[in-house]
């Protein structure tokens, strides 16, 4: 049974609970970040908790810790759960308010971490490969809610997601208003055409995903050339190769789109480059857990 931590108290997953009065809980007003430990270590886990304070920043959301204090936190949360492997749900709330919008009425935010295992998808999808549909539902304008930040409002996402369900297929793809591919309801999306790695760019309005980062990174390593751009759908449907990529699902092959067969209907060889490059990386990156004085304790120290 899995120990939760909430606000500097650690609690058994039956015990753990927040008040109903939560700003989180009544409006979606807080943020989060979804993390991984892979082999005793957490993967680019100052590059989460930077994402996570500069979210805070962006809603007005003051953290109630430094941001060493919350690695802290987090390794110790692992500790106690005796994980060596595993996904940490880290979410920040406005806090116990009112029943009105006035985020002044909250008087702290509320820190919440969970250390346990998580299975998106079954393996075969892994080895086999994705279906997607197209959903109907646009992804949010950056103009109007910035996907930069990463909100626990994922009500947009969840209506493309009921779609795909609906549709019979695990994921959807969405669209921004004008039209151009934007991202998954929780992955982002790449895609290949004669040797370059394609992603949209972000100013169509994406996660700018930590997983989509290290991909990046490990295309260009492998002499891949990799590029940013606006992307429709024609894009995708006449792509050599496709996958996503995310914290909790990392890559995963794309073998069909609304009814049309992605390159060979198989997982490519550029994917499959890039999947072994991504897991040898999660076995020696990252924040060592049992390690106190880590090699990332004084970078986060730096960043207050």
């Amino acid at each position: 049974m899995p120990l939760v931590y909430i606000d500097g108290k650690y609690h058994e997953k039956e015990d753990a609970r927040v008040s109903v009065w939560d700003h989180g809980l009544l409006y979606g007003d807080g943020i989060f970040e979804g993390i991984r430990a892979y082999n005793g270590r957490v993967f680019r886990h100052l590059e989460h908790l930077e994402r996570l304070y500069a979210s805070a920043r962006s809603i007005l959301l003051e953290m109630p810790v430094p941001i060493e204090q919350m690695r802290e936190d987090v390794l110790t949360t692992l500790r106690k759960n005796e994980l060596r492997d595993a996904y940490i749900r880290l979410c920040v709330t406005r806090g116990v308010g009112d029943l009105g919008l006035d985020p002044r009425k909250c008087a702290r935010p509320s820190v919440i971490i969970i250390a346990d295992k998580i299975k998106l998808y079954p393996a075969e999808v892994y080895e086999r490969g994705l279906r997607l549909m197209v959903a109907s539902t646009r992804k949010n304008a950056p103009d109007t809610l910035s996907p930069r930040i990463k909100s626990l409002n994922y009500l947009n996402n969840i209506l493309a997601k009921i779609e795909a369900i609906q549709a019979g297929c695990a994921e959807a793809v969405m669209l921004d208003r004008n039209g151009f591919l934007t991202e998954c309801t929780s992955e982002n999306i790449f895609l290949v055409k004669n040797g370059v790695l394609f992603t949209p760019t972000a100013v169509v309005g994406i996660l700018e995903g930590i997983t989509r980062s290290v991909v990046m990174e490990l295309g260009e390593q492998l002499g891949f050339q990799v590029q940013m751009a606006f992307l429709t759908m024609h894009d995708l449907y006449t792509a050599d190769e496709c996958f996503v990529t995310g914290t909790g699902a990392e890559l995963i092959p794309v073998v069909e789109v609304a009814g049309r067969t992605i390159g060979s209907g198989h997982p490519g060889p550029i994917f499959k480059q890039l999947l072994k490059a991504f897991h040898d990386l999660t076995q020696v990156d990252g924040d060592p857990i049992y390690d106190i004085n880590g090699p990332l304790k004084k970078a986060a120290e730096k960043v207050k």
